[in-house]
Formats: C-alpha cells, structure tokens, sequence
C-alpha cells in the first residue's frame, strides 16, 4: 500500500465506524479463538476459569477508549501463566485439593493485581513505556522460551489426566513418570486434540484452515468427552487396572454471572513476599504487552503506530478493573491481535465486539461450556508453549550470533533453575559480561557518550562514542527521534567511533528507518565499515577492528 492509500485509510478509519462490518466479522473470529484460550488459561494459572472470560470482556469493553492501538486484542495470555501461578501457589493455593485454601489463594493474587494495575497506570502516565526498550531481544526472547517450556512441564500431566505439582525441571523429568500412569480417556482427549494442533498447520484444504484451530479442537474433544461420560462419575477398567473420571475433568462455570465476581483480599499485601509478586506483574507484564504491541503495529496493514504510554495505562486501568472482580492480569496479546489482522479488522472497534461476543455466549449458553474437557484446554496450551520455545526460536537467535545464542541460553536455564524475575536479570548481566570482554568501556554502557553535530538547517549527525548498546539505546533513540521526528530532519547515525554496535540496536535502527521511510523521512546509518560482523544476519552485532559492510542490512529493506 503506497503512501496516499494509506493516508486515505487512515483519514477513514479515525471515524471508529467506518469498518464496522468487517470489525464485527473479526471480532466474532477472534471471539471464536479467545474463548477457549481464556478458559485454559485461567484454569492454568490457578483461577477460576470464569476469570479468564471477564479479562478478556473487560479489555474488549475499556481499553479501545483509552489506547490507541487499533489491531491489538486485550486478554489474557499464556505467557503470564508462570507469574500468575507462582504467586498463587505462594499464598497456599492447593490445585483444588482444598477449597478455602484456593479461594483464600485466589483473593490474595487478586490484590496483587490490583497494586500492579496501578503501577502500570502510574508508568503510563509518567511516559515510562520507553523503558520496555532497556532488555536486550535475547533475554525477551529467552524468558519468553523459559516460559513456554515451563507451560509444557505444567499441562502435559493435565493433558493425561495426572496432577501437576513441583518446579518446573521437576516437572520437566517426571513427564515419562506421567505418561506410564496416565488415565486412557483423558490421555485420548488430550492426545487427539494436541496431534491436531500439529497437524492443521500440514493440511492444505482451505475450508478446514479457515477454521479457527481452538475451535476444531473443540469440535473435536466435546464429543470425545460425550462419549466418554465425563459429566458422570464411574469407574472404568482397562489392561487390568481401574480408573476414575467425573465431571472434574471438564470446564466449571458459576451459574450466575454476578455470583463469580470476587474481590480482592488486601490484607495480603501486609506480607512481603506480596511485593515480591507486584513487581512481577508489572514488569512482566508490561514488558510482554509492549513487545506485543510493537510487534502488532508492524503488520498493519495502515503502518500506524501505536503510542505506548496510552497503552500501558490503558492496560493498567483495564487490569485494576479486571482485578476488582476476580480477573486475571491482561496484555496485548499477539495470537489474538494477529488473529484480528488476517481476519480483516480494522480499528479498536474490533475487541470491543470480541468482548461483546464473549460476553454474550457465556451468559446465554454456559451448558455448552461446561462440556469443554480440560484435557483438551491443557493440550492447547502445551501447543502454545511448545510455539514459545520452538526449536526455530534456537536458529533465529543461533543466526544472529553465537554470542546472542549464549544469552539466550543462558536466559532459559536461569529462569527454570531460579524463577523469572532473577532468570532475567542473569539473562541482562551475561549480555553485560560480553560487551565488557568485547572491549566496551564499563562507563559506557550505562551512560551513553553521543556527539551531536548540526550540519545544515535540515540534517544532523550522531555520533555515538565508545558503544551503542541495549543499555543506553534509549537516549540514542530520543535524540533520533528529536530531530527527526519532531524537527523532520535528516539524521545520520555515524558508528565509525564506536567500539561495538550489538543486535538489539541494529534491530531497532532497523525498525526505525522502516518507520522514518514510511513517513518520508530520513534516518541514515554509516561508519560501520571497520566493524567485523559477528554472523551474516542483517542485525548481527558489530566490533570495529576487522572489515564488515552494511549491506546486508539495506538490503533487508527492499
């Protein structure tokens, strides 16, 4: 789309109404996704499952008036599960082996909510979204991977019809353990739902790949749990040996809507390690839900861009909501979000109608929820988790350098062995460790050294000294954004002084001269070629020293 068709487009779409047909239409899709998402997700992370569904009514309902990000679904999303879990498990939750404990549990997490919803609110408001720009993309990427793996460690045993309680790598190691006493009827739900999931994306029938794969799984596992009797209690035998399935091995919904809504428990926050969680929440995220939000305005089709600080307080108040009444933590989610992009939507108008229709199925047919098997939820999530952690995850990061390989790693082995919080900041301190064996003075890469020449009335120079690094790439990007942005001049970015230029800039250079392009300005890069490139990939770190080239990455623009 050229730049006067998307000038047009986006004329047109200030008016919310403009696209309310095809808004509707990828709201009933993305609808179709969200609902057994939400249930899995909910029930993964210790909640209610309920719980999933008002999180994802309330962000439908409340962040399209305060965010500006057109395309992204407001939700829960699998990558908080650890988080929301963990803390629930810390105030004595139980897995439903006791009822007041879980509840008690539940309330607690509820409150911790609420005090995150709020530093988000307050991080929105100070304009603070910048600092999701201080990780470096291999320890994201590495804490996202963590997370997948523990994901799988967790609901593969719920899959099978087993419990799942331990660390995740005690977990991870009982899985065979698992398998040999699984329960045949679940395990069945389970493993037929999951070789779906893996399946779908081989098959080239176009009608069948128009369906939403949640729903195909669905379609698949009620019937399975039809057969099976899973709303009755009985005992059944098989090679000699007995099992038991009932109804709780299927989805439980309150049967009034109202008497779901709980309130938070504060007193909770009189503990410390209440704290401890409140951080959690707000850094986790807030991290993930502006990654994803990035990454959603990468693919409209409209090239507009989303203002991060609004986001972030948009989800904060949503969150603080959602809180209130018994919901889980909300993000931009990206499954959902790029659900809503290839299915047509066009404004914010599209959650609010995946919201409405959630809404709106829950209360008139929750029987039919109720016919969901867990088995089949859990096997939707270990298809998630697997996507987190997926082996070409490995070769992408592989691609852009050992080095970057080496933080990933490292990320994911710190998170399973300790937890996220400290798995990432050993994930940042190893990324640290190898800018310093590379030469880089300590000083700078803390406080960036950046000269600023004004060559004429309409172009500047930046020359940053010493280093450019994920560690003090947010003043860089400031002053990019200064004349550039603000004062439409040509800014060149002169590297020929610096001793190392690492993968985190490059990408976000690179992302940035796509976005100064589209809006017909100019952002030029130069002085990297007395710089060895650590791998052929476009945004590979670069150490002067040794002859490197730009060239590869200009040619990922055209």
């Amino acid at each position: 789309m050229d730049a006067r068709k998307i000038q047009r487009a986006n004329a047109q779409a200030t008016n919310l109404f403009a696209f309310l047909k095809s808004d509707a239409v990828s709201g009933f899709l993305v609808f179709l996704i969200a609902l057994p998402l939400c249930l899995a997700i909910s029930k993964a992370s210790g909640f209610p499952p309920i719980a999933g569904i008002f999180t994802a009514v309330i962000g439908g309902f409340v962040t399209p008036w305060l965010s500006n990000s057109e395309l992204t679904i407001k939700g829960p999303a699998a990558g908080m599960i650890v988080i929301v879990l963990g803390c629930v498990n810390d105030f004595g939750g139980t897995g439903g082996q006791d009822f007041a404990a879980d509840m008690n549990a539940y309330k607690c997490t509820l409150a911790v909510g609420v005090v995150a919803a709020g530093i988000q609110i307050v991080l929105g408001l100070c304009r603070a979204g910048v600092l999701g720009e201080l990780f470096p993309s291999a320890a994201v990427h590495g804490l996202l991977a963590a997370i997948g793996i523990i994901i799988i460690a967790k609901q593969v045993p719920v899959a099978l019809g087993e419990t799942a309680k331990g660390e995740p790598l005690e977990l991870l190691m009982s899985i065979p353990e698992k398998i040999l006493h699984l329960n045949p009827e679940i395990a069945t739900i389970g493993a037929m739902s999951l070789l779906l999931l893996f399946l779908l994306p081989l098959v080239r029938m176009k009608p069948l790949k128009m369906i939403p794969a949640p729903l195909l799984v669905l379609i698949l596992a009620i019937p399975l749990a039809n057969y099976f009797d899973l709303s009755h209690k009985h005992v059944y035998n098989v090679f000699g040996h007995q099992y038991t399935v009932d109804n709780t091995f299927l989805v439980d919904l309150p049967n009034q809507l109202g008497a779901a809504i709980t309130l938070p428990n504060f007193d909770a926050l009189s503990q410390q390690k209440a704290w401890y969680w409140i951080a959690m929440f707000s850094m986790i995220g807030s991290l993930e839900s502006m990654l994803s939000a990035k990454a959603v305005d990468l693919i409209d089709p409209l090239k507009r861009k989303t203002d991060l600080n609004r986001d972030l307080l948009a989800v904060g108040v949503a969150n603080l909501a959602a809180s209130m009444v018994g919901g889980l933590p909300m993000i931009s989610e990206i499954v959902r979000s790029r659900a809503n992009v290839d299915n047509g939507g066009r404004t914010r108008l599209a959650n609010a109608f995946h919201g409405l229709f959630l809404i709106a199925f829950v209360a008139l047919v929750p029987t039919l929820i109720e016919m969901i098997p867990l088995a089949a939820l859990a096997a939707m999530l270990v298809y998630t988790g697997f996507r987190l952690a997926h082996p070409r995850e490995f070769v992408h990061i592989y691609k852009l350098g050992r080095e970057q390989l080496v933080v990933f790693v490292g990320t994911i082995i710190a998170v399973l062995a300790t937890d996220l919080l400290i798995g990432i900041f050993i994930g940042v301190g190893i990324k640290l460790i190898i800018h310093f064996i590379n030469g880089v003075p300590l000083t700078s890469l803390i406080i960036p050294q950046n000269e600023i020449t004004e060559v004429s009335a309409t172009e500047v120079v930046i020359t940053p000294k010493h280093s450019a690094v994920f560690s003090n790439w947010i003043l860089l990007r400031r002053q990019i954004e200064i004349y550039g942005m603000q004062q439409e001049r040509q800014v060149t970015v002169d590297f020929s002084s610096a001793k190392l230029v690492d993968s985190t800039v490059m990408q976000k250079l690179m992302d940035m001269q796509r976005e100064y392009r589209d809006q017909g300005l100019v952002l030029e890069i130069k002085g990297l070629d007395d710089h060895f490139v650590l791998s052929d990939h476009p945004t590979a770190t670069r150490v002067r020293g040794r002859a490197g080239s730009m060239e590869p990455l200009e040619a990922a623009h055209h």
